[in-house]
């Protein structure tokens, strides 16, 4: 980096709360470096779990988003002085003097708004508010032609010769609902009124997080700094304020901001979707009551300032929708465009459809993904689609009932299109029929062979998706067949709700329309007492379905805590973007080093047999009781908690077998770790916070026990307690790591990524010009790198699961030879190499033993 440019981010102010860490200024800089260079730049960042990362996120791209606005209207007075070099010096100065006064009156109007909004949204409960809200209450959707068959509601429209609908952020509505909507301001197309001039954000910084509890944190955070007004220092006059509140609108999807109860209890994403557009359809027996509409309109824009002045949450947007009694899934959108940060969970921003539905336009602005470790698996969860041959079965029987009440009044062209749907049932039930009675229970599934049987090879999926989407045929058969039943039982409502099959085979549909050399689909049999198989879709690749936004955003930030190893981010994500434009940063942590131990442990003493965990050895009864035994000693220096990780819920059972078998000289392995600490074990399927209570509980002393001393937990990498747990001081002194946790390579899954990225790599060498057997060679290697970098990826979560702040404490202990070697050291985090004892392989149990009770007797901490 320039020296001028380091200097730079040296100097800058980032408003941080706090007085940062080194490793946060570090981190602050590196955003802000990237966000300011722009043009398709990359960063992919690591900060470890306590560092502060989101707040760090927060002060580095608004600080910059500011700055960057000032400077953008410095250059814009610059830009226009030139282009009037010819003028008179006074034409200019009273051209630039009122290209300021613009700037400012705009800004002043923005702010003078925005604090009305803020004053007012103490009165929300004024007493017309309350009489409309106690008016919807009674009855928040009203009845329309009463004379009408009241079964009408499930007929589907004859959309046959219909003009299909642009995907926009109005879709699925009626076009009279449309109009309205636009006319209003909302959907794809803002109106361009002062209201828009005054408020708009052409650039923003969209922050997306695994879930809306992480986006909530992450909101909490971002009310916890000030910032600076965005008007350059030349316009500030002393009376201005000194900062400006940020402009936060959280997007999400109607099952979290619905507030229509009949709606918002059918519970399935997409029945709730189909639904809200069904209720504004021009023939509909019911109108939603809260859709944004003209005498709606001073709610919807006081919905619109408040939203931009208080910096909310997903839940006060829906509180302020109820107290408005309009809708905030639609009304929200018309503070998309006056937003300077918007937040959204991983789905709405990583298909491209869901974008277009909500209006976002990534072009020019900053994308900033957070847990971003598990972002290649986001990419392909999306795309993903499942299908049970049960479920298939079930939907035939849907489409029967469906069939025979409204048989006589379906239009020819729906009829038509239902029966293409029931052929293609028949066809999927009976391909995955014949693959029950075989003897395979997994594989890979050949979509010629899938689509041959009944013809459903001649049928254009495409063409019939989009009838099934636009009809909102899986909402209405579903829907009406769940309303018989309802009636049949008596009124009682089922105790499981049956799951949207329909929904399900729609999405699968889209996933066959979208087949390409990225996908497969493969099949699984499921035991049981009636066995069941399933179809699934995986996208072996993200890097198609990630393209759309790494090639049109200004800078994309990867974040995470444990990132490392960098090079699938580079390789899948970006891989042909130049390595000039991709940044990537490893920080230290906050805490001291003294308050890290980090130790391989290789085998239970020098020159015995090792620990080596492989799925060759694994089943070594000696070495799983030596395991059993190194826990054990180790757990009379560890005081509090002691969490272990294991490879795999079936591994962990096997140990715990073997470790509950007698012993010839005493008791079992397991009665002397029961004797020691309070022992949990984590099972598939268990419920982690029960478990998790219990742990919590006997380590904090609350389940006394007369021998014992804190607990053991034993767990699983990858499962339920390996990532959004926190193991924070008592609960986590010492994180035992067993194995290396590598996929099922055997599984179809495993071998057609490995199978897709040899291809794929071999035949892009080969396109570079390089010979055919070293092109191999290296595509084998990448296959494997990936394969292991899948396992360390799960590793590094597991061990960022104990020090969670800059005062917290900690041993990790990674038990396999294999962490031992150089190439595995190397993809751990850099704060845990740093940690690392270089030598420990080789010094057995006894060293680990004298390590940790340095370690903790340093500490000062007694074991009671």
């Amino acid at each position: 980096m320039p020296e001028d440019v380091t200097k730079k981010l040296d100097q800058l102010d980032f408003h941080h709360p706090f007085t940062p860490y080194d490793v946060q200024l570090e981190f602050m800089r590196t955003v802000y470096q990237v966000l300011e260079t722009g043009n398709g730049q990359v960063g992919i960042l690591e900060s470890p779990t306590g560092t502060g990362k989101s707040l760090s996120l927060i002060c580095a791209s608004l600080t910059w988003l500011r700055n960057h606005k000032a400077a953008e209207f410095d250059v814009s007075l610059q830009e226009a002085g030139e282009a009037f070099r010819d003028e008179p010096q006074w034409i200019v100065d009273q051209l630039l003097r009122q290209k300021r006064n613009d700037l400012l009156r705009k800004w002043e109007d923005r702010e003078e708004r925005l604090r009305k909004a803020r004053l007012k949204e103490k009165s929300l409960e004024a007493t017309a508010s309350k009489r409309r809200r106690i008016d919807v209450a009674r009855g928040h959707s009203r009845r329309i032609g009463a004379d009408s068959d009241e079964d009408d509601e499930w007929l589907l429209d004859d959309i046959h010769n219909q003009k299909p609908q642009e995907k926009d952020a109005l879709s699925g509505l009626s076009k009279e609902s449309r109009d309205v909507l636009t006319r209003i301001g909302l959907g794809s197309t803002i109106k361009s009124d002062e209201d828009t001039e005054v408020l708009g954000e052409p650039l923003k910084i969209f922050f997306t997080s695994r879930t809306h509890s992480q986006l909530s944190q992450f909101i909490g955070e971002l009310r916890r700094p000030t910032f600076p007004p965005s008007l350059p220092a030349s316009l500030a006059k002393d009376g201005d304020a000194k900062s400006e509140t940020v402009k936060l609108l959280p997007l999400s999807s109607r099952q979290k901001l619905c507030i229509n109860p009949s709606v918002s209890r059918l519970g399935s994403v997409q029945a709730i979707n189909d639904r809200c557009a069904e209720m504004q359809q021009s023939k509909s027996t019911k109108k939603c009551a809260f859709v944004p509409k003209e005498d709606l309109l001073s709610q919807t824009h006081e919905f619109r300032d408040t939203t931009l002045a208080s910096v909310p949450d997903i839940e006060d947007l829906h509180q302020l929708g109820k107290s408005l009694a309009v809708c905030p899934y639609y009304a929200s959108r018309t503070a998309l465009a006056g937003a300077e940060i918007v937040t959204l969970p991983y789905p709405l921003l990583l298909q491209k459809s869901a974008r277009d539905a909500l209006g976002i336009k990534l072009e020019g602005s900053v994308v900033i993904i957070d847990e971003a470790h598990n972002i290649m698996d986001a990419v392909a969860n999306v795309h993903a689609a499942e299908l049970k041959l049960g479920d298939l079965r079930r939907g035939r029987e849907m489409l029967n009932v469906y069939i025979r009440k409204f048989g006589k009044k379906l239009s020819s062209a729906n009829k038509v299109n239902i029966a293409r749907v029931g052929r293609i049932i028949q066809g999927l039930t009976a391909w995955m029929e014949n693959a029950l009675a075989s003897k395979t229970d997994s594989g890979i599934v050949d979509p010629g062979d899938l689509t041959r049987h009944k013809g459903i090879d001649q049928i254009d999926l495409l063409e019939l998706v989009q009838y099934i989407q636009e009809s909102k045929l899986a909402y209405k058969i579903e829907s009406y067949v769940t309303h018989i039943e309802n009636v049949q039982s008596d009124g009682k409502a089922a105790t499981k709700p049956s799951p949207p099959v329909l929904h399900a085979l729609s999405s699968f549909l889209v996933s066959l329309t979208n087949l390409s050399s990225e996908g497969r689909i493969f099949f699984e049999k499921i035991p049981g007492t009636t066995p069941d198989l399933q179809l699934s879709y995986l996208l072996l690749s993200p890097t198609h379905a990630f393209s759309s936004i790494a090639s049109s955003a200004r800078a994309v930030i990867l974040a995470g805590g444990t990132m490392s190893p960098f090079e699938d981010y580079k390789d899948h994500l970006f891989p042909s973007l130049d390595s000039s434009k991709v940044t990537t940063l490893s920080c230290g942590h906050v805490i001291p080093k003294e308050n890290l131990c980090v130790w391989t442990l290789a085998s239970s003493r020098p020159g015995s047999s090792p620990f080596e965990f492989s799925y060759q050895r694994r089943g070594d009864r000696e070495m799983i009781n030596q395991l059993g035994l190194a826990i054990l000693n180790s757990c009379s220096v560890v005081p509090d908690g002691v969490v272990a990780f294991f490879p795999s819920y079936g591994y962990l059972d096997e140990v715990v077998k073997v470790w509950k078998e007698p012993q010839s000289q005493g008791p079992s392995v397991w009665d002397r770790l029961e004797a020691r600490k309070a022992l949990f074990q984590e099972t598939k399927g268990c419920s982690s916070d029960e478990v998790l209570e219990s742990y919590t509980q006997a380590v904090m002393g609350e389940r006394p026990r007369s021998t014992q001393t804190g607990a053991l937990l034993l767990s699983v990498v990858g499962g339920k307690m390996s990532e959004g747990i926190n193991f924070s001081d008592r609960l986590g002194r010492c994180v035992f790591v067993i194995g290396l946790p590598y996929p099922n390579i055997a599984s179809p899954e495993w071998k057609a990524k490995i199978e897709y990225i040899e291809t794929t790599t071999r035949d892009m060498l080969s396109r570079q010009g390089v010979a055919a057997a070293e092109a191999t060679a290296r595509a084998k290697q990448s296959a494997r790198d990936f394969y292991e970098n899948a396992c360390m990826r799960a590793v590094n979560q597991s061990i960022g699961r104990a020090i969670r702040h800059r005062g917290d404490y900690a041993a990790i202990v990674l038990v396999d030879r294999r962490f031992g070697t150089a190439r595995i050291r190397a993809k751990l985090p850099g704060w845990i190499q740093g940690g690392l004892a270089q030598d420990s392989h080789e010094k057995g149990l006894g060293g680990l033993m004298g390590s940790l009770g340095s370690f903790f007797r340093s500490k000062k901490t007694t074991i009671k």
